[in-house]
């Protein structure tokens, strides 16, 4: 492994506990990342000086989060790994799988909580505060899907606007056709 692979490897590692992963599991996506073909176990244990077994229990991760993907060599037995090969990809599949793990729970317990009716009455400051975080929650959640759906090369172009979306939307309320605030505007047009 070159010495740039090396300290990639070992940054996903250190950056891992705050991704919510372990530093084994996020030494070995860099290590695939970084690599031009795919890898079998034993080549990354090799590699990265872990257990066979330590790099088993990452892979079986990695691929709960769908970001390696297993493959098969004519006449080889071992299981290889590899990642997309498109960053969108990768970064779609991160936005899908941290909404299934840790957005969907959230809204799940707001929609119980609004339903319930233990976190007080309609109009109790609790009450209200559950809906405004649902409703966020829910807009951001509606964002994300769309943005899923769009080319990667529309979201480049999109991320590149930046700030002139915000003249953009300025332009608009000096016409009077933007009311940011209003849920009719949402999905207007």
């Amino acid at each position: 492994m070159d010495e740039l692979t090396q300290a990639l490897v070992l940054h996903f590692g250190e950056m891992g506990s705050r991704w919510g992963i372990s530093r084994t599991v996020g030494q070995i996506y860099a290590f695939l990342v970084f690599s031009e073909d795919a890898k079998n176990a034993d080549q990354i244990a090799e590699a990265l000086g872990f257990s066979r077994s330590n790099v088993s229990i990452g892979l079986k991760e990695l691929q709960s989060w769908e970001l390696v993907r297993p493959q098969h060599r004519p006449g080889d037995r071992k299981e290889y790994f590899s990642v997309p090969e498109d960053v969108w990809d990768i970064a779609r599949t991160l936005v899908r799988e941290r909404r299934r793990r840790e957005i969907d729970p959230t809204l799940s317990v707001l929609r119980a909580a609004m339903v319930d009716g233990s976190n007080g009455s309609p109009g109790s400051y609790t009450h209200q505060r559950v809906e405004e975080l649902h409703d966020f929650i829910e807009l951001i959640v509606g964002w994300t899907d769309d943005m899923q759906t769009l080319d990667a090369s529309d979201i480049r172009r999109m991320m590149k606007l930046g700030a002139g979306i915000s003249r953009v939307l300025d332009f608009g309320r000096r016409l009077g056709r933007a009311d940011t605030d209003s849920p009719e505007s949402d999905h207007s047009n």
